[in-house]
């Protein structure tokens, strides 16, 4: 079995090279889907400590990206074992970061994963308003809908856009997942959404729960 705490330091510390050899001698070694997924997440504590590491100052915005980007490549190289093998996907999912924040590592990783649990993900982008969720859902009927965001100021917008999406009359016809640092029970009531999330496989969980 791969060493998750190699993992975990390896992403923590950006080593691009040995959180790949890793990955890939794991991938070659035949895992079983459940060991894959112990491994997205000593891949998550990595981007954990990228995330402490960032709040302390001593990483940057372009450490925070680059983590994310490396990321998006642990889970493409995990993706054959962690369930994508099924071609049929299982469900939609319309997400974005919702409007005044631009973060998108959280929604990134989030996408991966739904991704590799065989969902069809369109991805808005950042700092979207509540148009721009309307006219999507509009547009190709999804199952979920996912809000992202890390600044307290999110909660609003989330808010908002799922009071936009009652007034469009579409509020029956998908199930909206929240998600990002200040989102609690008590949030997610405020805003009206059916789950919340601080954590990427929990929420693949939990959307992968509502399409079964």
């Amino acid at each position: 079995m791969i060493d998750l705490k190699a993992v975990t330091t390896a992403i923590g510390e950006l080593e691009e090279e040995k959180v790949l050899d890793l990955l890939n001698e794991f991938v070659a070694s035949n895992p079983s889907e459940e060991e894959a997924q112990k491994v997205v997440g000593a891949c998550q504590q990595g981007m954990a400590m990228v995330g402490d590491l960032f709040e302390s100052g001593e990483y940057f915005v372009g450490d925070l990206i680059f983590a994310g980007e490396l990321l998006t490549e642990a889970i493409d190289v995990l993706k054959p074992v962690i369930g994508s093998n099924s071609a049929a996907k299982i469900g939609s999912i319309v997400i974005a970061t919702v409007h005044g924040d631009l973060h998108d590592i959280g929604k990134n990783i989030f996408k991966s994963m739904a991704e590799a649990a065989g969902f069809e993900v369109y991805d808005l982008g950042i700092d979207q308003p509540v148009q721009a969720f309307v006219d999507k859902i509009k547009e190709v009927k999804p199952d979920i809908v996912g809000m992202s965001g890390v600044l307290t100021l999110a909660l609003e917008s989330m808010k908002d856009t799922v009071d936009g999406i009652k007034e469009a009359g579409l509020r029956d016809s998908v199930k909206i997942i929240i998600g990002g640092n200040p989102v609690t029970k008590e949030a997610c009531e405020h805003i009206g959404a059916d789950a919340f999330t601080t954590n990427a496989a929990e929420g693949v969980k939990t959307i992968q729960s509502w399409v079964q």
